[in-house]
């Protein structure tokens, strides 16, 4: 330690750093434990839904990626190349500002590593949100007006 010649009485500017170091490594020791615990994550089964809407393939503003069991790609229901699809997507979200939403229909008996790599790939290249595509259930009708084009035909049960 330095010590000082003249013999004043004066405060000393040097902080006192313990109390400092003291509270770092109890924060370190925390966020140590209880990091791993947040990236864990939970076991979940997700729920299994009915697709009450019509499918969006009908309307010409909105992008359909297509996977067949094969692992081939569509993009509104033409078939692609895996190294075309990357630019194609880009370049047609790169001039969208809003509604930068592409729908994925893929086969039920495709591997979901196939449907992850679709969903990066979208991601990287301008595609704010991904909607996956189902079919509806058999029997199934939506109880929300104009959920379906299927509402506007006869009523099930006859006339009134």
């Amino acid at each position: 330690m330095a010590m000082s010649t003249t013999s004043g009485g004066g405060v000393k500017a040097e902080p006192n750093v313990t109390p400092m170091i003291d509270v770092m490594l109890v924060l370190l020791i925390i966020f140590m434990v209880v990091t791993p615990a947040l990236l864990a994550g939970f076991n979940a089964q997700p729920p299994v839904g009915q697709n009450l809407k019509d499918h969006p393939e009908d309307e010409e503003s909105d992008q359909v990626l297509g996977i067949d069991k094969d692992g081939n790609y569509y993009l509104n229901k033409r078939p692609i190349s895996k190294d075309a699809i990357g630019a194609e997507i880009k370049r047609i979200y790169d001039v969208r500002q809003v509604d930068k939403i592409m729908y994925l229909k893929a086969d039920k008996d495709l591997d979901y590593g196939k449907v992850q790599d679709a969903t990066d790939l979208a991601a990287k290249n301008g595609v704010a949100m991904m909607a996956m595509i189902t079919d509806q259930k058999m029997g199934t009708v939506s109880t929300v007006e104009g959920d379906s084009k299927a509402q506007h035909a006869a009523p099930a049960g006859g006339t009134p």
